[in-house]
């Protein structure tokens, strides 16, 4: 398929709003970045363009595409056939007229959907009266034909075989009025695009949304009308009774005015009609009504999901009521036949052929359920080894039960960290370990400390050690420097008399200048120990403060170690909150 839902990964948080939303289970694939950040990407092939997680992305990480560029870039070339969708006048109240006449004024042609819609009913209405249809699940919506398509195709048989409103407005306006020009589509649904596609029926998808931001960014202004008439000029007839099928029940309306007694049951909004239809279809044909009335949003067309509307469902159904009751008076002036037929029945009678308006689908062939053996090892994955831990079910994930987040995972959609049972395990590993090395690391800190005091100690000793040699080597060079003058003295002496002779005053001068040389290299020893023991002080000095650095240093790594540790696991527990939210 094309890329219909876009993601921006710069925006997205992994918080699993869009696959808990998301009705199609392997739409999302869920993608662990290498900063350790989760974001949920569109898995295309198997989207089917609901659009209910742009509507409920947060953070506006989800958009869609659209031809609505596309479209008036091509109005300029050839002139289109705009077909507008009932939803129009519940979604812009009071500027469809002014949006409608925009168009017209670019030279295109005016075609009401309603009326399409009156086709639709009518090709119902024959083909059952007939007896060529079984019972039916109606397909006016394109997220519900895709998702039958592509996750329960045994439904098709089911599937209404009548083009859409929107396709059968196609199909007369192609093979009836035999208009060849573009044809574009003004709706509030995202998976019209698909509808568009599969169908080739008309080319595109313009959405209220964008068509109204394209008109913000290029300065237009659309006519406000605040009159409460529903009636437009079309260039081809208005509808009737077809303008209420944007909303729930349209269709199952329509059928009930020309046979109240059809058991038709309706049902709509993501977070049931899915299920519904699932449950149908494990149901006997026995029990399913004649027609099964479904739409894929809420309070259907009318509040679409590229509706970008404010309106509340009341502001709709108010909308809706007045709207059908003028849709309405406009049937009673078409005229109503004796026997209770529409005359606009009969003029269908007349020129349309029911087989025109009759569709094929395309089955896809569904992804198979892998078994119990095969989810064992992704289970041990997710840190579910028992029974009771793989039915957490607590929806964290986005999935329904962990059954289902394990087959996503064993289909390659998401994976096991982005489990919380997986996350809880791994935190409580993690914190064992920051436990266990922060238990060592007191121990070393503590070693450190008492090794680090008795460095102190020792370090004291050294410097009173120094302070006495010091003092010693001082008193030392005075009695050498008074012994070397006496010595020096005895020699002068010794050479000046002459009572002794030469040979012991050469010997005893001798020895006297060999001690006096030994002391002047005391005293050379001593001046360098002098020095050396200032050196000696510096140095101790530096030992002190940088003794003083480690112990500050060692105790507040020990404060900020069990204060880091805390922050951590309280990080990690936030964390986890978010995602459980």
């Amino acid at each position: 398929m094309s890329e219909l839902i876009i993601v921006k990964p710069e925006k997205c948080v992994g918080c699993n709003a869009c696959v808990r939303e998301c009705p199609a289970p392997e739409a999302n694939i869920v993608k662990q970045l290498e900063d350790g950040r989760f974001i949920t990407m569109v898995n295309h092939d198997k989207c089917i363009g609901c659009g209910e997680c742009v509507k409920k992305c947060t953070h506006g990480a989800r958009d869609y595409i659209d031809d609505t560029d596309d479209c008036i870039s091509d109005i300029i070339k050839e002139k289109l056939i705009i077909m507008a969708s009932p939803a129009i006048k519940t979604v812009l109240p009071t500027k469809w007229k002014g949006v409608l006449d925009w168009f017209k004024k670019q030279g295109c042609t005016i075609f009401d959907v309603s009326f399409g819609a009156d086709i639709c009913t009518w090709a119902h209405v024959r083909t059952m009266d007939q007896d060529k249809i079984g019972n039916i699940v109606t397909q006016q919506c394109p997220a519900i034909v895709k998702y039958v398509e592509k996750y329960q195709p045994k439904l098709l048989q089911n599937l209404s075989p009548i083009h859409s409103p929107v396709a059968c407005s196609a199909i007369y306006i192609k093979k009836y009025l035999r208009r060849n020009n573009p044809i574009a589509l003004i709706s509030p649904c995202i998976a019209e695009k698909y509808e568009a596609q599969d169908t080739e029926l008309f080319e595109y998808n313009v959405t209220i949304k964008k068509l109204l931001e394209y008109f913000d960014r290029n300065d237009i202004n659309i006519a406000i009308d605040t009159s409460e008439d529903y009636e437009y000029k079309f260039d081809e007839p208005q509808g009737q009774m077809g303008a209420i099928y944007s909303r729930p029940g349209g269709l199952r309306d329509n059928m009930w005015l020309h046979d109240p007694d059809l058991n038709i049951t309706n049902s709509e909004g993501v977070h049931k009609v899915y299920s519904e239809i699932e449950m149908y279809s494990r149901m006997p044909e026995s029990k399913h009504p004649r027609i099964f009335d479904v739409l894929s949003c809420e309070f259907g067309c009318n509040i679409g999901p590229a509706s970008g509307t404010k309106q509340t469902v009341f502001d709709a159904m108010t909308t809706m009521r007045a709207i059908e009751n003028e849709a309405k008076g406009r049937r009673k002036s078409g005229g109503i036949m004796g026997r209770g037929d529409d005359k606009l029945f009969k003029k269908f009678d007349d020129e349309l052929r029911v087989a025109d308006f009759l569709r094929n689908y395309k089955p896809s062939m569904p992804s198979p359920i892998p078994n119990i053996n095969q989810l064992q090892p992704i289970f041990e994955k997710m840190g579910m080894h028992t029974e009771e831990e793989r039915s957490y079910d607590c929806h964290a994930c986005g999935y329904d039960t962990c059954r289902d987040m394990a087959i996503a995972i064993y289909r390659g959609l998401n994976t096991p960290d982005n489990c919380i049972v997986h996350a809880k395990s791994v935190l409580l590993a993690r914190h064992s370990v920051l436990n266990r090395q922060n238990e060592k690391l007191a121990e070393i800190t503590e070693e450190v400390l008492a090794l680090s005091d008795k460095l102190k100690e020792n370090v004291a000793n050294i410097t009173d050690n120094m302070e006495n040699i010091g003092e010693s080597t001082s008193a030392t060079s005075e009695r050498a420097a008074v012994v070397k003058d006496l010595l020096e003295n005895v020699v002068t002496f010794c050479n000046d008399n002459s009572t002794m002779d030469a040979d012991s005053v050469s010997q005893l001068t001798s020895i006297l200048e060999t001690t006096i040389d030994a002391f002047s290299a005391l005293d050379d020893n001593v001046t360098t120990t002098n020095e050396s023991s200032e050196t000696i002080n510096k140095s101790i000095n530096d030992i002190i403060t940088l003794v003083g650095d480690i112990n500050e240093v060692l105790v507040k790594a020990e404060k900020n170690g069990k204060t880091e540790k805390l922050e951590d696991l309280d990080k990690l527990a936030e964390e986890q909150d978010k995602k459980d939210e």
